[in-house]
């Protein structure tokens, strides 16, 4: 049971980064951005092959940059080229894959073996104990949060929210929406690159196939986070909820796990059920809560 609760914390941790991204790009500038699954293989394999080579450390930094251009080519297709924002990021996307095969040495997958990893230097100083990953991934996700709600609230951070809620109104006030989309965008990608970053050492490999579905999962994850944490909405609440959400998320499936509710080949259609429910779930609560009303109402 600690064995699952801890996988459990960790992926988390790891993959709230990705919710985090799709909160910048789906909640806040309304865009449906697709590059995510590509940029997350790209940051992975930069990763992974600088720690190959014994730079783990920049491994991590490189890797979140690398994401953070991916997403300044989609904002500069959707931005310049007016290509829609779906398309845009398949577009990235699409043209990702080769770019990662040539990261990775046209390889499908390379492994980390003997190589230091940045969790393997924490583990060796002593750090955290068993939690180490855990303890690490937690202090820099809430490095993040809170660097991030700082940004937000911030003149710039506010135009990014408003450029979201009314791009007219946000060109009437002088303020350039393009120039709005692409730091959001390449914000967004910067935290999915992180996140590959850190999976991909966590992994010890990077795979070329790891980022199929990522943004649907990471979207999920969000809701689900949303769903769970009642009360006033505010920007410190939704961000927290990526956190809860991937926790609840990768929860449900160890126990799916552990408890062989289902074999390991019908996992893709548990993962579909999980974020189908996730998806539906506000619709679900605002149709009881009209009931509920409804009902009270004809009782009076």
């Amino acid at each position: 049971m600690m064995f699952i609760l801890k996988t459990t914390l960790e992926l988390g941790i790891l993959y709230s980064f990705i919710s985090l991204a799709l909160f910048i790009s789906y909640r806040i500038l309304d865009i449906a951005d697709l590059t995510t699954d590509g940029s997350f293989v790209l940051s992975m394999a930069v990763s992974v092959a600088l720690a190959y080579h014994g730079h783990p450390v920049l491994g991590i930094v490189l890797g979140m940059l690398a994401g953070g251009c991916a997403g300044l080519i989609t904002a500069v297709l959707q931005t310049k080229f007016k290509v829609p924002s779906i398309i845009a990021g398949i577009i990235t996307s699409t043209g990702l894959y080769t770019i990662n095969l040539m990261v990775m040495g046209y390889a499908s997958q390379i492994s980390l073996l003997k190589q230091v990893t940045v969790f393997g230097l924490l583990r060796n100083l002593g750090f955290g104990g068993n939690w180490y990953v855990a303890i690490f991934g937690l202090i820099l996700l809430m490095l993040v949060i809170v660097l991030l709600r700082m940004f937000l609230s911030t003149r710039l951070g506010l135009s990014l929210r408003a450029t979201g809620d009314n791009p007219a109104m946000v060109t009437a006030s002088s303020i350039n929406a393009n120039r709005m989309i692409v730091i959001g965008l390449v914000l967004a990608n910067m935290l999915t690159g992180i996140s590959g970053a850190l999976i991909g050492q966590f992994n010890k490999s990077a795979d070329i196939n790891a980022g199929s579905g990522i943004v649907v999962v990471g979207l999920a994850c969000l809701i689900i986070g949303e769903s769970c944490m009642h009360g006033r909405r505010s920007t410190t609440r939704n961000l927290l909820a990526c956190f809860v959400g991937n926790i609840i998320y990768r929860l449900i499936y160890a126990i799916v796990l552990q408890t062989q509710f289902v074999n390991v080949q019908s996992l893709r259609l548990v993962t579909a059920l999980i974020v189908a429910i996730a998806v539906a779930m506000p619709t679900i609560q605002e149709n009881y809560r009209q009931r509920r009303m409804l009902r009270k109402e004809t009782l009076c």
